[in-house]
C-alpha cells in the first residue's frame, strides 16, 4: 500500500455515507495529494470508482482485506 496524505475511516458505514464523506475528505486536499479510505460497505467497491470516474480523481489502487475495501485516490 503506497504512503498517503490522509485516512478515511468509513468502516461501518453503508451507502452514501462513504462516498459523501470521501468527497468531503478529498475537497481539503490539495491537487496530487493521496486518500486512503478504508470501507466495509460491499457496495463501495463500485461507487468508488463511480465517484473516480465521475470527478476526474485517480483511483491509484483498490484491494480487499478481510472485509476491508481498502482504496487509494489521488486528487485531480
Amino acid at each position: 500500500m503506497p504512503d498517503t496524505d490522509q485516512t478515511l475511516d468509513a468502516r461501518g458505514l453503508n451507502c452514501p455515507l462513504p462516498i459523501l464523506r470521501t468527497r468531503k475528505a478529498l475537497n481539503a486536499l490539495t491537487v496530487g495529494q493521496t486518500l486512503q479510505v478504508i470501507a466495509t460497505d460491499p457496495g463501495a467497491v463500485k461507487d468508488i470508482s463511480a465517484f473516480c470516474d465521475q470527478t476526474g480523481n485517480d483511483l491509484v489502487s483498490s484491494q480487499q482485506s478481510g472485509d476491508e475495501h481498502i482504496f487509494v485516490i489521488r486528487k485531480s
